[in-house]
C-alpha cells in the first residue's frame, strides 16, 4: 500500500453536503482517501481547491 498527495479542483455545489459528496467521489477515483481539506475557494470561478492524502493498493507484481 502506498500513499499519494492529491491536488484537486472541484466545482462548488449548491450545499455543503453536495460539495462533500463531490470531493469524496473525485478522490475515490484516485485511491482511498485518508484525509482531505479545502485549502482555497475561488468564488468567481466557483471552484474549491482540495488537498488530500489517499492510499493505493500496491501491485504485487512490482
Amino acid at each position: 500500500m502506498t500513499t499519494h498527495f492529491i491536488d484537486a479542483e472541484i466545482e462548488l455545489q449548491e450545499t455543503p453536503a453536495k460539495l462533500q459528496q463531490a470531493i469524496e467521489a473525485e478522490l475515490e477515483k484516485r485511491g482511498e482517501p485518508l484525509r482531505w481539506a479545502i485549502t482555497r475557494v475561488d468564488s468567481d470561478k466557483r471552484k474549491a481547491q482540495v488537498e488530500a492524502i489517499v492510499t493505493v493498493e500496491s501491485d504485487p507484481a512490482i
